[in-house]
């Protein structure tokens, strides 16, 4: 078991040695993708289907769906990450980190049908708070071993007036 999950931790290392050769730029390289550019395919997803800063905090039922298939894409893709050396194998490691909990902030936002604005995100096919149903806290969890991922409502308790 150690042996298998210490050949898992550092496959990005063993990718990149495997593949560097390839191209003469070790950014630009089809056989795998540098954390850098992951982060930034991770980033822009977010930002324009999830309501990020460029769309104003606003996203739909459409624009989370699309964004849960090319996260989807995205971990498909986290299996050929590559690293040049220990600093960019551990950035390998947080990309891989921060899409699970990009795709749990996804499902979370379409389990929610409502808007939770100000500071939150505005969802233009649910534009009204909604209080009756929603004032809650939502949690999620995913199966590591089917990826299914469930959704909970949580009640709020008011401890202080």
């Amino acid at each position: 078991e150690i042996s298998r999950l210490k050949e898992q931790i550092l496959r990005p290392l063993s990718v990149f040695d495997e593949h560097s050769a390839y191209a003469n730029d070790e950014d630009v390289n089809p056989n795998f993708i540098k954390p850098r550019m992951f982060m930034f395919r991770l980033q822009k997803i977010m930002d324009e289907y999830a309501g990020g800063v460029s769309t104003s905090f606003t996203t739909s039922k459409e624009n989370l769906e699309k964004g849960l298939e090319l996260l989807a894409m995205l971990k498909e893709d986290a299996a050929n990450l590559g690293a040049s050396d220990l600093h960019e194998l551990m950035r390998c490691w947080e990309n891989v980190h921060r899409m699970y909990q990009a795709e749990a902030h996804v499902r979370t936002i379409l389990f929610r049908e409502e808007t939770r604005w100000p500071g939150y995100y505005f969802r233009a096919d649910f534009p009204k708070l909604d209080n009756d149903n929603w004032l809650c806290f939502v949690n999620c969890k995913m199966d590591p071993a089917t990826g299914e991922w469930e959704m909970i409502k949580r009640p709020i308790y008011q401890i202080v007036d």
